[in-house]
């Protein structure tokens, strides 16, 4: 009996070795592929109001051709497009990225364009600013596929557009809620939680915020007919600043506690929050 049960033993431990083998040999491996090379279907990049649903630039790259040790790859590829400025190296956190699907060429509109250098990059109108685009590819965003092209560097003049969100007519701003100091009492004290005016479309206020609560931005302190919130379901919002639009909701202030400067962007429709 002894001698039976060594003899599986042998057997079992010889099974699996083999099988561990088998394994190894039918492992894929990614054997990379060739960075994407980036055109364009214009050397130069014009914008305007009155053209703006006219084409602006058609980009194509090609395909990188993904490798692995057994063959092409079959799987989706998905692409990533970038804009910054130059010189800053794509490294700027306020960069325009845009998901592409399995695609290789993007069309860009030069109202697209010109709204991603405005309210995104935050370039001002009517100056000429040097960009730069590239395109990122990958597998399944997996960091270890990700295949960079050559830049493409563009001259360019954004033009003004009218406010994403039309300023207040009585030029006016006042912020209300259980975030506030004044809870929400309406009207609000003041000028304790009356925004300043910096231009048409931007505002500006430093107040004590308390962590959790809600708050809304009122254009006729001591009135309801009229307020800005977020553009989604209320309390729904990134707390430190987000989208916002006329009669929109409840917005959620920060977990933080003290002085904050909220700033109120009409012109791109965004609110920022930040602890001071």
């Amino acid at each position: 009996m002894k001698n039976i049960l060594k003899t599986l033993l042998v057997l079992v431990t010889g099974a699996a070795m083999l099988y561990s083998c088998k394994k190894d040999e039918n492992q894929v491996l990614f054997q990379g592929g060739t960075a994407p090379v980036l055109s364009a279907s214009t050397a130069s990049i014009s914008l305007g109001f009155i053209t703006q649903t006219d084409r602006a630039v058609l980009l194509n790259w090609t395909n990188p051709d993904y490798n692995f040790n057994t063959g092409i790859s079959s799987q989706d590829v998905s692409y990533t497009f970038e804009i910054d400025t130059v010189g800053a190296n794509f490294t700027n956190p306020k960069k325009q990225q845009v998901t592409i699907a399995n695609n290789l060429s993007f069309d860009l509109t030069q109202g697209q364009l010109n709204d991603y250098l405005l309210n995104q990059l935050e370039l001002k109108p009517a100056m000429p600013h040097q960009i730069e685009m590239r395109i990122i590819s990958s597998i399944g965003g997996v960091e270890a596929t990700k295949l960079i092209s050559n830049k493409l560097t563009y001259t360019i003049t954004p033009y003004a557009i009218p406010p994403k969100v039309d300023p207040p007519a009585s030029g006016e701003l006042y912020m209300v809620g259980s975030a506030t100091p004044g809870g929400w009492n309406n009207p609000v004290p003041s000028p304790a939680q009356k925004f300043t005016k910096v231009s048409e479309t931007l505002y500006e206020l430093t107040v004590d915020i308390s962590p959790g609560g809600s708050y809304l931005f009122l254009p006729v302190n001591g009135s309801w007919s009229a307020k800005y919130g977020f553009i989604g379901s209320n309390n729904t919002n990134n707390v430190n600043g987000d989208d916002f639009k006329a009669e929109g909701g409840d917005m959620l202030a920060p977990s933080t506690s003290g002085s904050h400067k909220i700033v109120v962007d009409f012109q791109r429709g965004k609110w920022t929050i930040t602890k001071l």
